[in-house]
């Protein structure tokens, strides 16, 4: 297994993260357990989760589950020491955690005191904004995404708060560093430059979706990424499971992610999401490579990566999916790829 700098911490972190939003729904406290034990015997040292988890599906009484999973399993006899840990705090306008609450000095305290209890360690190494206060066009929100709404100022001033928060915190030992996750390249930037003007934490990661379906980051944000040191975690790296081919012609297997989440958050909305999806299905075959490894390793070839998160619900599906790092796809296979891409940019 491969490691990659973690920004500009020191740290190292493996090229393949261990999702765990499934864990406290579809994945039972033992199950996560034997996934975490799977992962790091692999070498797998990256673990992402976050307070509002497990997603799959969503619920109140639920949320905080995946930590409490995690913080079981950290408990057990040196396993802190084996991972680098990422939790995130939960964004504005959610209304199962805090009423939806914008996050601020007052939510981050609270809520990183939280995680740390559930999760049952004193700190965690990188902690991240769930999205950002002014919204984004993540979340399938490209299409009607328009920022002249967007407030530069109070933006600013809740930036400078939250670096300011985030040194405190740091400086009390609660966490080590801390990164941004669907957000824009002016709000990638803009945080960096308050934090070097003022002294701050810069952000040393930042998580976004990405996939062969979904990549915007490859426009401003990959250059953002690469000339600010600030490298992609990329979640949904198989855009929730449909380049596995498993979705096409409209199948909905027991017990995925469709089955749970219609629609897959609007990622099947789109007419040319499945048809598109099975034209890098066809990709893979042709060349003799599994759908999921394929559109796992044509992440990890990205400049701007720092490393995938992939997410399991059976043993089986995580043994494929780390297998993804031993992957190297030739350019004939690359070619394919860039045909279809140039074709349907956006497909979903």
């Amino acid at each position: 297994m491969k490691h990659r700098p973690l920004g500009r911490t020191g740290l190292s972190v493996s090229e393949i993260c261990l999702g765990t939003m499934t864990f406290g729904s579809q994945n039972s406290e033992a199950e996560a357990h034997a996934q975490l034990d799977r992962a790091v015997e692999r070498g797998v040292d990256f673990i992402d989760t976050a307070e509002m988890y497990p997603t799959t599906p969503m619920k109140e009484e639920t949320v905080g589950r995946t930590e409490e999973y995690i913080g079981t399993w950290l408990a057990k006899p040196g396993n802190r020491d084996k991972v680098v840990l990422a939790t995130k705090i939960t964004g504005e306008g959610n209304m199962k955690v805090r009423d939806g609450a914008r996050i601020s000095r007052a939510t981050i305290t609270e809520a990183i005191e939280a995680s740390l209890k559930r999760l049952k360690t004193e700190s965690v190494d990188l902690y991240q904004l769930h999205w950002p206060n002014r919204g984004s066009y993540h979340f399938r929100k490209s299409w009607s995404y328009d920022p002249s709404g967007i407030d530069a100022n109070q933006a600013n001033d809740e930036m400078l708060e939250i670096l300011q928060t985030v040194a405190d915190l740091q400086k009390a030992g609660k966490l080590k560093h801390f990164g941004l996750s669907n957000d824009s390249a002016w709000g990638t930037t803009r945080c960096c430059a308050l934090a070097e003007a003022n002294g701050l934490p810069r952000p040393a990661s930042i998580q976004n979706e990405y996939s062969l379906m979904c990549r915007y980051f490859d426009l401003d944000l990959a250059e953002t990424a690469i000339c600010e040191d600030v490298g992609l975690l990329a979640y949904t790296p198989l855009a929730a499971g449909v380049l596995t081919g498993k979705y096409s012609n409209g199948a909905v297997p027991e017990g995925s992610r469709a089955s749970i989440n219609q629609g897959l958050g609007g990622r099947l909305d789109h007419p040319h999401a499945l048809p598109v999806a099975d034209k890098y299905v066809a990709i893979a075959k042709k060349h003799g490579l599994d759908p999921a490894q394929m559109a796992i390793a044509f992440c990890l070839t990205r400049p701007f990566m720092m490393s995938v998160i992939i997410g399991a619900t059976t043993m089986e599906q995580l043994d494929l999916a780390i297998g993804a790092a031993d992957v190297t796809l030739s350019d004939e296979v690359m070619a394919d790829i860039q045909e279809v891409y140039r074709r349907y940019p956006i497909p979903m």
